[in-house]
C-alpha cells in the first residue's frame, strides 16, 4: 500500500507545472505585438538572411503586421508573393518566435502584394 500511495503523490507532483503551461500557452495565444516591433523584427531578419530571387528579380519585403489573436495572425507585404518561399515564411516565423515565445500557440501568416511606389 505503501508503494501505491508514494507512486500516486509523484503523479500529483506535476499538476502545478502543468497549469502554469496552459496558462503560458493561453497568454501566448493571446498576445499582441507592435507592427514597429514586428517590422524591426523583420528588418533584422533580412539583413541576416537575403529574401530569395527567381530568374533575378528579387524579393523585396515591405512591412509586417499583425491583424488577428486567437490564433495570432501576420500579414507580410511583399512585391511578389510567388516569390516568397515557405521556408523564407518560416524563417521569419522563427525569428518572431526567438523575439517573443508563442510558446504552445501556432502562428498564421497571410503574404500579400503591394507595388512599389
Amino acid at each position: 500500500m505503501r508503494n501505491c500511495f508514494s507512486y500516486r503523490l509523484r503523479l500529483d507532483s506535476g499538476w502545478p507545472k502543468l497549469f502554469e503551461t496552459i496558462d503560458a500557452v493561453i497568454e501566448n495565444h493571446s498576445l499582441r505585438v507592435a507592427t514597429g516591433v514586428l517590422n524591426e523584427i523583420m528588418s533584422e531578419a533580412v539583413a541576416m538572411q537575403q529574401p530569395p530571387s527567381d530568374k533575378g528579380k528579387r524579393l523585396k519585403l515591405f512591412y509586417i503586421t499583425q491583424v488577428s489573436v486567437k490564433p495570432p495572425t501576420f500579414v507580410i507585404f511583399v512585391n511578389d508573393k510567388e516569390l516568397m518561399h515557405f521556408s523564407y515564411t518560416r524563417y521569419i516565423e522563427n525569428r518572431i518566435r526567438e523575439s517573443f515565445g508563442f510558446r504552445g500557440t501556432p502562428l498564421k501568416f497571410i503574404i500579400r502584394e503591394r507595388k512599389e511606389k
